[in-house]
């Protein structure tokens, strides 16, 4: 079983959804990530997602996309995130998932890629902008050096979408939340329940949900219907408003405030936060 597999195994052992926050590497300095891998990790993550970043990263919102320009500007590359991730690895067991576009994987060489990643212990690759009707070569290679290829689904995907990505996924299947980019919400979309049970029909994988997760009462609500909660937006956020003595700290308590709240229960129902409905919390 691969650590992937393991973490979300040991989540649904402690009946909790796994929590997976993202760090982008080379932000907000280029020697900051692993610290802050280990901070996340203290604080209850199961999983890190890192990012990797390009400069044209379509399904990231402005967040997202403030880090990457700051962490490409601080001479951030690919070898240097697959370096991040080794330094990661040295210190730590948890699994690790990069997350990239396609162009700088392909210009780097995928060949030479996955045997690095993989040498770093990495575990696990999410593309957003590989689509499984054009990953095989991909795919195969990635399976070759044991890593899982992590495909996305929105609540647009079609059926067939849907069953070709599933058809093609390891490790888990991450299902956005939205339709839109990345970036922090006020609440979860409603729809968030059918739309995972449309995928459950096509895999037995884990399902993760990514995109607008920010807040304890986000977690709890998609706990009690996906495997996974992935929080990256609201993260860049924190350490962008924390000072960097308080940094780790900060991160540490947000992800225990999150974890507190991955655990199966009784929900908050979708479209509210704290009990007010979230267009009332934000008029």
């Amino acid at each position: 079983m691969s650590g992937i597999s393991s973490a979300f195994e040991r989540a649904r052992a402690d009946d909790r959804a796994a929590l997976i926050p993202y760090l982008m590497a080379g932000y907000p300095d280029a020697t900051s990530a692993p610290e802050i891998a280990l901070a996340l990790e203290r604080g209850g993550a199961d999983l890190l997602e890192i990012g990797m970043p390009f400069s044209d990263p379509l399904a990231d919102g402005p967040t997202i996309q403030r880090a990457g320009i700051a962490s490409l500007a601080n001479g951030t590359t690919v070898t240097s995130c697959i370096e991040t991730a080794a330094q990661i690895r040295q210190r730590s067991a948890i699994p690790l998932v990069l997350m990239g576009y396609f162009n700088p994987i392909q210009r780097y060489g995928s060949e030479r890629f996955f045997t690095d990643a993989a040498s770093a212990g990495v575990e696990g690759l999410i593309v957003p902008d590989l689509p499984p009707e054009e990953a095989g070569e991909v795919r195969a290679i990635a399976q070759q050096h044991g890593v899982d290829l992590i495909f996305l689904l929105a609540p647009t995907s079609t059926e067939e979408r849907i069953r070709r990505a599933a058809a093609a996924a390891s490790g888990f299947v991450y299902c956005v939340s939205l339709t839109g980019v990345t970036g922090a919400r006020a609440s979860v979309e409603e729809g968030l329940e059918a739309f995972l049970g449309r995928v459950r029909r096509h895999t037995p994988l884990p399902l993760a949900v990514g995109f607008g997760i920010s807040r304890p009462e986000h977690v709890r609500q998609v706990a009690q219907v996906a495997d996974g909660v992935v929080v990256a937006s609201a993260l860049i956020d924190l350490i962008d408003n924390s000072a960097p003595e308080a940094r780790l700290r900060a991160l540490e308590e947000y992800i225990r405030s999150l974890r507190d709240g991955a655990r199966k229960g009784t929900p908050v129902p979708v479209g509210t936060v704290g009990g007010q409905r979230a267009d009332d919390r934000l008029g």
